[in-house]
């Protein structure tokens, strides 16, 4: 039996759904139930029937699946992919500040531990960040933990005082403004997307900077015949599937997750076989951590 038909039978003999993130492989994208960005995963994990849900990307989703559906099994395809940006905040500064400022919003993205979540407000993803910053009531705002999506809502904000932090995704921030300079001299006919989790100087200079899905719309809806992507390059795979005869270029080094490739079908077999390594959180953080997801579910609607 190949390993799709085994996966198959052991996701109906579980109950169990499969989501992915586009970062992942494209063979990994094609065993998956749903793949998508981390909002829509989010917003997915509350609607599914099924009691499992395993999931194909970093801790932090995973993390965030078992908060909304703390009834269900959640699963990780490779219990050790992480997402360093989720952890380049520290709670005890957050509460400091809280302590200066009763009236401060803290605003933490979904790319986060745990632990971060239950510090904040609400959370918010790079496709809703700025819409839940403008809705806050509070006119200053402490945004976690990535600093190149916070200098991006501060800009298109401006009614509001953004404080930023000090992470960031490596994978994105290591992109270079020379670099898609480069491919715009190669490809002058080609339109630059940009994902805000990249630096100022690549975003400035893009025709559209939002989500990864908000990426992919875009170069669906256009009639340019090439785009140059700055994000990480396992967009590729719906970008080539769902856009036959457009072109697409990604700046060098190619823009890649290392913890997100590390899933494979093998893995995602090995896992529903055994069902190792349920993600489990402590029920105290969970009800804390749970809080700024729903209201990020809510501000949503």
């Amino acid at each position: 039996m190949e390993i799709a038909q085994e996966i198959r039978a052991l996701k109906k003999a579980r109950d169990a759904v499969i989501l992915a993130h586009y970062y992942v492989e494209p063979e990994v994208q094609e065993l998956a139930d749903y793949v998508g960005d981390s909002f829509f995963l989010s917003k997915k994990a509350v609607e599914l029937p099924q009691s499992t849900i395993l999931f194909c990307g970093v801790s932090f989703m995973g993390e965030s699946a078992k908060l909304l559906n703390p009834e269900k099994t959640v699963l990780m395809a490779e219990p050790a992919a992480d997402c360093p940006m989720a952890h380049m905040a520290d709670p005890r500064a957050v509460a400091e500040l809280r302590r200066q400022d009763p009236d401060l919003a803290v605003v933490c993205y979904i790319n986060s531990t745990a632990v971060l979540k239950a510090c904040a407000d609400v959370c918010v993803t790079s496709a809703n960040a700025v819409d839940i910053v403008r809705a806050l009531p509070q006119r200053r705002v402490l945004f976690l933990p990535d600093r190149n999506l916070a200098r991006y809502v501060a800009a298109q904000v401006p009614e509001k005082e953004i404080l930023l932090p000090n992470g960031f995704c490596p994978t994105h921030d290591r992109m270079l403004s020379d670099e898609v300079e480069r491919l715009k001299a190669l490809h002058p006919e080609a339109l630059v997307l940009a994902h805000p989790e990249c630096p100022q100087a690549v975003t400035d200079g893009a025709d559209y900077v939002g989500s990864t899905s908000g990426i992919l719309r875009f170069a669906a809806g256009s009639d340019a015949p090439a785009f140059i992507i700055c994000t990480e390059h396992g967009v590729r795979h719906p970008l080539t599937r769902d856009n036959p005869g457009k072109a697409f270029y990604f700046p060098q080094p190619t823009p890649v997750c290392p913890d997100m490739k590390t899933i494979t079908p093998q893995k995602i077999l090995q896992i529903l076989q055994t069902g190792a390594h349920p993600v489990e959180i402590d029920p105290a953080l969970m009800t804390a951590a749970r809080r700024p997801l729903d209201e990020m579910l809510r501000l949503a609607r």
